[in-house]
């Protein structure tokens, strides 16, 4: 199995893609980025760091999810600010994919 890659780098833009479907709650986010990326997901404290940081830059709210059985969740989504900047990490992903296909 070949080792792990990390994309901490763009570790954001993966996090505002996935809120910009819908809320989600950080277990929620960890595991669908472990499916969608396969060999690349992030581990838990560089995602749970990451959406401090997306928080504070004002790109994601959070709040806390009380209406099922066990503990509380704080569930996670997108803001205005949130999709303005998945557009920046859109086009800067488009002109690297560019730069990659000429390589």
């Amino acid at each position: 199995m070949p080792p792990k890659t990390k994309q901490h780098r763009h570790l954001p833009a993966f996090v505002l893609l996935l809120l910009a479907e819908g809320e989600k709650h950080g277990g929620a986010i960890l595991t669908e980025l472990s499916q969608r990326l396969p060999g690349c997901g992030p581990d838990s404290a560089a995602l749970y760091r990451t959406l401090q940081q997306l928080e504070e830059a004002g790109e994601a709210v959070s709040t806390w999810d009380t209406s099922g059985s066990g503990p509380a969740r704080r569930v996670y989504r997108i803001t205005d600010a949130g999709r303005e900047r998945l557009g920046f990490w859109r086009d800067e992903i488009e002109m690297r994919l560019a730069n990659l296909k000429y390589f």
